[in-house]
């Protein structure tokens, strides 16, 4: 069995890293006021699955994914937002 010390890091990690992967989208839709490239669909299920991960997070007390998915779903929302208005 692993101990917790080496579980919670690899969990932080794990949580910097799939967070972080949506900077450079949020980023570049802002900077081109252009969203074409990003599907609507696929945006509002994981916005939608993001939130769903963010409930669990709260209701089991596990922050790596309450700060992870709080992150993401701020960055989910803002690109999908982007998508809508520049339609």
């Amino acid at each position: 069995m692993l101990s917790t010390t080496l579980i919670e890091p690899v969990g932080y990690m794990a949580a910097i890293f799939t967070t972080i992967a949506f900077i450079p989208q949020a980023w570049l839709t802002w900077k081109n006021k252009h969203a074409g490239g990003v599907s609507l669909g696929m945006y509002l299920i994981f916005t939608t699955g993001i939130g769903l991960w963010l409930c669990y997070g709260i209701l089991t007390g596990i922050w790596p994914i309450i700060i992870a998915n709080t992150v993401t779903l701020a960055l989910a929302s803002f690109i999908l937002s982007m998508k809508l208005i520049y339609k």
